[in-house]
C-alpha cells in the first residue's frame, strides 16, 4: 500500500485552553466528548487527541475514571486512533497528568517537550462578561503559569509510558523542544518515526508566521532527516492557514475546538468534524488524500487498537 500523498488528520475535540462559557459547541460532557470524537473520525480524522472534562462544571479532568466512558464508546464506535494527553492542564502536575495514558495505554499520547510559560490571560478581555464559572476566570486570567515539562519529567513520561508501547505525539512548541527531543532520540528513549506536532500562535511559544512555520520544519528536518513525521497545530485564527502550509509541503494537520473555537470571521465552529471537513477540502485541494486510521497506523508505526488496556 502506498502512503504517499496521505495526510494525517488529528482532531483535539475539547482540550483544557477553552472554557465551556466560551462557546455552547465545546464537548463538555463524555457522551459530548464521544459523539465530538466519532463525528470527527467519520469527517476524516484518522486521529482524535483526548481530554476528559469535569461533566458539572467542564474544569478539566485528568482522572482514570473519567476517560473510561470516553474511550470504551469511542472505540466500539470509531476505529481512530486514539491519543490520550498528558498535557492535562498547565497548571496539573505531571504526576496527576500523566494517570489515565499510563493506565489505559494507548497507541499514541501526547507529550509536551519543555516548559514554558503558557498565557491565557489575553483571552480574558473578550470573554470576561459572559463567563459562569469563577474557575474559568481564574484559569483565564493567571498571569503566573508555567507549564512544566523538565527533562526529568518528560524521562519519566517516557519510559513509563513506553514500556506500554505507547507512541508519542510531540508537542513542540518552539525551537528548544525540538532539540531537547534530539537529546532523548540520540539516547535511545524514543525511535522514529517520530510524530512531531509543531505548535503555532499559543502566547509563550513560537508565533505563526510562515517565517515562523518553515523554521520550525528546517530545524526539524536538519535534526531528524526522515526519523520523523512532521504535523502542525495552528492556535486560533491561525489553524487552516499553517495546516494548508503543512499540507502543501507534506506534512500532516491537527484540528479541533481544543485549539480554535471558530469557523471563520465571527462565526462559531458548531462542530469538530465541521473543522475536520475544512482540513480535507484544503487537503483534497491539493490534490492529496486523506489517510485512513490504518494509514496512519502503518504512517507512525503504532501497536495498534488491539494492545490498549480499554
Amino acid at each position: 500500500m502506498s502512503l504517499k500523498g496521505k495526510v494525517i488528520i488529528t482532531c483535539a475535540v475539547t482540550g483544557s485552553i477553552h472554557t465551556p462559557s466560551m462557546s455552547p459547541h465545546l464537548p463538555v460532557t463524555a457522551a459530548e466528548i464521544v459523539e465530538a470524537a466519532v463525528g470527527a473520525a467519520e469527517a476524516g480524522a484518522a486521529m482524535v487527541h483526548l481530554h476528559a472534562r469535569n461533566e458539572s462544571d467542564g474544569r478539566p479532568d485528568q482522572s482514570v475514571e473519567a476517560f473510561k466512558p470516553i474511550l470504551e464508546v469511542i472505540k466500539q464506535r470509531s476505529g481512530a486512533v486514539l491519543n490520550i494527553t498528558t498535557g492535562g492542564a498547565p497548571t496539573m502536575s505531571v504526576a496527576e497528568r500523566i494517570r489515565p495514558a499510563a493506565h489505559y495505554a494507548p497507541e499514541v499520547a501526547s507529550l509536551n517537550m519543555g516548559t514554558m510559560n503558557f498565557g491565557l490571560f489575553p483571552m480574558l478581555d473578550r470573554y470576561d462578561s459572559q463567563l459562569k464559572h469563577q474557575w474559568e476566570r481564574d484559569h483565564l486570567g493567571n498571569k503566573d503559569i508555567v507549564f512544566r515539562n523538565t527533562f526529568g519529567d518528560v524521562e519519566h513520561v517516557m519510559t513509563t509510558l513506553g514500556a506500554n508501547g505507547t507512541r508519542f505525539e510531540f508537542e513542540c512548541y518552539d525551537t528548544s523542544h525540538l532539540y531537547n527531543l534530539k537529546y532523548f532520540f540520540d539516547r535511545g528513549l524514543v525511535t522514529g518515526p517520530l510524530f512531531i506536532q509543531t505548535v503555532f500562535g499559543l502566547m509563550g511559544g513560537i508565533g505563526a508566521h510562515p517565517d515562523d512555520v518553515l523554521h520550525m520544519k528546517r530545524t526539524a528536518d536538519r535534526l531528524f532527516g526522515d526519523n520523523y513525521r512532521w504535523s502542525v497545530l495552528g492556535a486560533g485564527r491561525n489553524q487552516l492557514n499553517v495546516a494548508a502550509m503543512s499540507a502543501a509541503m507534506g506534512g500532516h494537520v491537527r484540528v479541533g475546538l481544543e485549539d480554535n473555537l471558530w469557523a471563520g470571521r465571527g462565526q462559531l465552529a458548531e462542530s469538530n468534524a465541521q473543522q475536520v471537513r475544512a482540513a480535507r477540502q484544503v487537503i483534497e485541494g491539493l490534490g492529496l488524500e486523506v489517510a485512513t486510521p490504518d494509514e496512519a497506523r502503518e504512517l507512525l508505526a503504532l501497536k495498534g487498537g488491539d494492545r490498549v488496556n480499554f
